[in-house]
């Protein structure tokens, strides 16, 4: 008999929940960066072992929202944490447990009726000394049934937390093709590939308005044909996305390229163009075409 379930991983901005899941998968399923609000929508990434599947719903960080796109983004946690079969909340060690975090477990752990797990992250930057009152204050935020010390960048305490999980799945049959990794379009992957890589590019409040939509994608022998859009709300911050000379807009291309063309095992043709669509974050209408 197998077993399969759904692990939704939650937190505030910046824990590292995506680049734990990535680390649980053992491949790369979500975007990672250091800017908050990276993750936009809910991202499922499926690890088939010996007889038992893990689904891990990658989630926004929940937040206290000041945008349309940021109500939304909450909307999809709560959603996101209804009918699963464990809940993994993601603290940063290194940053400490705060008011946030609180904040995250009253709302979207604490009414959860199936295993709750704190997986306490970034203890490669933590002495030995400093781990043990992180865990009790992580423990104080809520009933959970275990509080786990990880490092989502060196694999510390990922196998530990992975056994936990499985240990929860209920019996029955697998919800995805074992084959599978992700749910995720390969339109919606490629657009998000190249919007890590525009964040990664650039500063202060640009990478919050920074939206990526494919426009066309065809296969060719042997060439992948990508046509992406880069979108931005103001004129400012398409000149800055751009570059002087185009420089700033070739390096995010260039950076992407590589990524795509060992994502998809082909030479990609990588064409981007960087638009205006004043004010998206706060536009109901742009929300929907973008798909949050």
């Amino acid at each position: 008999m197998t077993r399969a379930g759904i692990a939704a991983v939650v937190g505030r901005p910046n824990t590292g929940k995506s680049t734990l899941v990535n680390a649980l998968v053992g491949r790369k399923v979500s975007i990672v960066s250091d800017k908050p609000q990276t993750t936009r929508d809910r991202v499922r990434g499926v690890l088939t072992g010996d007889g038992y599947q893990v689904v891990l719903t990658d989630t926004p960080g929940f937040h206290k929202p000041r945008t349309l796109l940021g109500r939304r983004l909450n909307e999809v946690v709560g959603e996101s944490t209804s009918d699963v079969d464990a809940i993994v909340q993601v603290v940063d060690g290194a940053a400490g447990i705060g008011r946030g975090d609180a904040f995250v477990a009253a709302r979207q752990v604490e009414p959860h009726d199936g295993l709750k797990v704190c997986a306490v992250n970034k203890i490669d930057r933590l002495s030995r000394s400093a781990v043990l009152p992180l865990l009790e204050a992580a423990a104080a935020l809520t009933a959970f049934d275990h509080v786990i010390p990880v490092s989502a960048r060196t694999g510390d305490g990922v196998p530990e937390l992975l056994a936990l999980l499985v240990e929860a799945l209920p019996e029955g049959p697998y919800l995805f093709p074992e084959e599978e990794t992700t749910d995720q379009p390969l339109e919606r992957r490629v657009a998000e590939i190249v919007r890590e890589k525009a964040l990664a590019a650039t500063r202060e409040e640009v990478p919050h308005s920074i939206a990526t939509q494919v426009e066309e994608l065809e296969r060719e022998e042997g060439l992948v044909r990508i046509h992406c859009v880069v979108l931005v709300e103001r004129e400012s911050q398409k000149g800055i996305v751009i570059g002087k000379g185009g420089e700033m807009l070739k390096r995010i291309g260039t950076q992407a390229r590589v990524e795509l063309e060992a994502l998809l095992g082909e030479k990609v043709y990588l064409e981007l163009r960087v638009k205006v669509l004043r004010d998206w974050q706060r536009d109901p209408k742009a929300l929907e075409r973008l798909g949050y």
